[in-house]
């Protein structure tokens, strides 16, 4: 009957002939003991596309970093799934980093107190600066406008009540507008 040994004798042969770029060996490596490193992942991390991500990691840095592998300190099955170990409780923290930031960041963002003074005073700015832009139109521009957005006239009844055709009425108040933004824009 065969030593419960020989296959981690035989998995350890293999990783010191892939320590030596055996890719063949690698492959027998892989095969070995990509299932283990693939439970041992799910087990932790209680998420099959990660679990399959770390396995992934693992067995990359395994081929890259084969020559660690001392056989006098342990398997190479120990060796890798210690590996593993590290690399999917990395992922946990990492994870649970991310998610306590953005919590924290929803509870900063939530407590927040809103500035009502300086949103007054910002409000009681941006009302005089409409105020004096709005003076420095014609006459003819400013009236279809006041009458359009205070009053919330449409063209027509702006037109009518100026008596004015809603072309002209349309134009003057596009003309206004542009003179508007120009007038806001500057004053910023």
């Amino acid at each position: 009957m065969p030593h419960a040994s020989e296959p981690d004798a035989d998995v350890d042969t293999l990783l010191l002939r892939a320590a030596d770029g055996d890719r063949d060996a690698f492959a027998g490596v892989y095969d070995a003991l990509a299932r283990s490193v693939m439970g041992l992942a799910c087990r932790i991390l209680r998420d099959a596309a990660q679990a399959e991500e770390v396995t992934q990691d693992v067995m990359i840095e395994v081929w890259r970093t084969a020559e660690r592998f001392d056989p006098d300190r342990g398997t190479a099955k120990a060796w890798v799934l210690t590996l593993a170990h590290r690399r999917a409780v990395d992922r946990v923290r990492s994870v649970r980093a991310s998610t306590d930031r953005e919590r924290l960041a929803g509870i900063l963002s939530a407590d927040r107190e809103f500035d009502h003074v300086a949103e007054t005073v910002e409000g009681h700015d941006e009302r005089r600066r409409v105020h004096r832009c709005v003076a420095a139109l014609t006459r003819l521009q400013r009236v279809p406008l006041v009458l359009a957005y205070y009053q919330g006239m449409t063209y027509l009844e702006v037109a009518r009540s100026l008596s004015t055709p809603e072309g002209t009425v349309k134009s003057r108040m596009r003309n206004g507008l542009k003179q508007l933004r120009a007038c806001l824009e500057a004053g910023s």
